[in-house]
């Protein structure tokens, strides 16, 4: 059979039934035989690869199962690029599959010829050229393998066209096994001993914990652990909806935006458990100041990551599931009270000195945070929460709850705007029997909006919450805060919301009132399966607090535009 029909049964062999992509000259062998094949592969017909591949990402984070994105040469390859570096960054497993100029031309600047390999190797766990159709299968189940074993993360196969119309047998060996790639390091028992010795005898323990426990699925794992040796924790932004927001242990979000109690308090811990979480510069401010009284045991299944930011008393490299598993028979039981309310205490305070006024406000516009635990009250905490990057962002993952795992989609080590629609697209077709709220600010809709296309194409019933502020509103708050209120180039001339979700058929609507919020919300959430945008003209000037400003340790926390937290 031909290459393209290769491709696709290789694709059917490792289970996977949806695709998102965009045809074009280089790739269109391949998409001729996916015409054969549509009763057994949905394909997402995306407006724009770089949203091909956003939404592979938001499907596979959803789903648990790795993401597939097709496009074309040229520039359908290099559109896909921010997405692979954004999946990169935040470990998603994804196979992107670009068409490529015939091999006899390669090299010769053909027409939508680009050097794809080149461009994603560094940005790539994989990528490699399919020049013959004999290879095809080969490249297919060793790119899956790659890309979701270890540390997860994207993998590109380059298929030239000749490759896609020659032909070749069909014999599709799935990979468990390539030389030289150690995707699971052997779990260290004498280091799980040790580490065990320190969470027993340690007086102030703390974990903090990321997306690691949600890709190696250890979340009653984690729970287990908390609750026997009674450890309070505390999420990076991915990490969040790993433990239920109601477990007593659960302290909150760690970074500069994150909660008053966790930041503090890794301050002062005696033993730092990390799991699953890489010390990015967000969580840990200044790394000169950042627990440097406490003994950190670094849980990972990069080995790269452990002492790379912030030494530490023991690394293992392992799985987090494997680790915590073992973990859980080796600590003994405690109960930690006395330490654990006082995260609570600092948790108290935020909530009059910050939370309060921005959920609660007894006058003025309406404010971001408001909107947001409405949604999450009106949903019950059940609904997969997208965000887009900006103040939106952070609102979103400050005042979200959460009461079931991977709810919780956001781009983290890239930050992307234009992040967020593509992907509630991939997380709607991943759990369509889910809500999907997606939060955004306008100037993060208008990076990606061309997507409301795919969701009128397929019907997808994503919730689109546009916090609307005519700013560029982080920026914004960085420009007033450490630049004199110097607002270069960040106010934004909007376009008719409304009118553009009556273009693609959404139903919509527009709040600017306070009282007419919670009659919205209702109204957005009341049918699972109707696509909805509603557009929430919100207070101009809110800024996110309480912030750790850049340059500053975890303990420099400003609660406003001019107080700092004293405990």
């Amino acid at each position: 059979m031909t290459g393209g029909e290769i491709l696709l049964r290789s694709l059917l062999a490792e289970g996977i039934k949806t695709v998102f992509g965009y045809p074009g000259g280089a790739i269109m062998p391949v998409y001729d035989k996916l015409y054969d094949f549509q009763d057994q592969i949905r394909h997402i017909l995306v407006r724009h690869e770089q949203g091909a591949v956003h939404a592979a990402q938001g499907f596979a984070r959803v789903s648990g199962q790795t993401g597939v994105a097709i496009v074309t040469s040229g520039p359908g390859a290099t559109n896909a690029i921010t997405g692979l570096a954004d999946a990169m960054l935040d470990s998603t497993p994804l196979v992107v599959i670009s068409g490529q100029v015939g091999a006899s031309l390669l090299g010769s600047d053909a027409f939508q010829e680009t050097d794809v390999l080149g461009m994603t190797l560094p940005i790539t766990k994989w990528s490699y050229q399919i020049r013959r159709p004999e290879d095809v299968a080969w490249a297919v189940a060793r790119a899956f393998y790659i890309a979701r074993t270890g540390r997860p993360g994207p993998v590109v196969l380059d298929f030239a066209k000749n490759a896609q119309v020659a032909t070749a047998e069909f014999n599709y060996k799935p990979v468990r096994f390539i030389r030289s790639y150690l995707p699971t390091p052997d779990l260290d028992d004498n280091k799980l001993r040790q580490a065990a010795d320190l969470i027993n005898s340690a007086k102030k323990p703390f974990v903090v914990y990321g997306q690691g426990i949600l890709l190696s699925h250890a979340e009653r794992e984690l729970t287990t652990l908390l609750d026997k040796a009674g450890l309070p924790a505390a999420s990076t932004l991915l990490g969040l909806s790993a433990l239920d927001s109601t477990n007593p242990h659960y302290k909150g979000m760690l970074g500069m935006h994150g909660n008053i109690g966790p930041n503090i308090k890794t301050n002062e811990c005696d033993v730092l458990i990390a799991v699953g979480m890489r010390f990015d510069d967000r969580v840990t401010g200044t790394v000169e100041t950042y627990a440097r009284q406490a003994k950190v045991i670094h849980i990972d299944i990069d080995k790269a990551e452990i002492g790379k930011i912030i030494p530490v008393e023991i690394g293992i490299a392992a799985d987090a599931r494997e680790a915590l598993t073992r973990l859980i028979d080796l600590v003994n039981p405690a109960r930690h009270d006395a330490w654990e309310a006082e995260f609570d205490k600092c948790n108290n305070d935020e909530l009059t000195l910050v939370s309060q006024k921005e959920t609660q406000p007894n006058s003025g516009n309406i404010r971001m945070g408001e909107v947001v635990s409405l949604v999450a009250r009106k949903a019950q905490s059940k609904a997969i929460v997208v965000t887009d990057v900006g103040q939106n962002q952070m609102m979103s993952a400050r005042y979200s709850t959460f009461a079931q795992t991977r709810s919780l989609l956001s781009s983290g080590g890239l930050g992307t705007m234009g992040f967020g629609l593509p992907a509630a697209v991939g997380a709607k077709v991943a759990a369509p029997e889910r809500s999907v709220c997606f939060f955004t600010g306008d100037g993060g809709l208008q990076m990606t909006e061309q997507e409301l296309g795919t969701i009128m194409q397929e019907k997808l019933g994503v919730k689109i919450i546009l916090l609307n502020n005519n700013w560029l509103g982080n920026v914004r708050q960085w420009q007033e805060l450490f630049f004199g209120a110097r607002y270069s180039f960040t106010r934004l001339a909007n376009p008719d919301f409304m009118t553009l979700a009556q273009a693609y058929g959404i139903k919509h609507r527009r709040v600017e009132k306070r009282e007419d919020l919670e009659s919205a919300v209702d109204e957005m959430l009341s049918d699972i399966a109707e696509p909805y945008l509603l557009e929430v003209h919100v207070e101009e000037c809110d800024n996110v607090f309480p912030m750790i400003p850049p340059g500053k340790g975890v303990t420099d926390i400003m609660l406003n535009e001019k107080d700092w937290y004293k405990a």
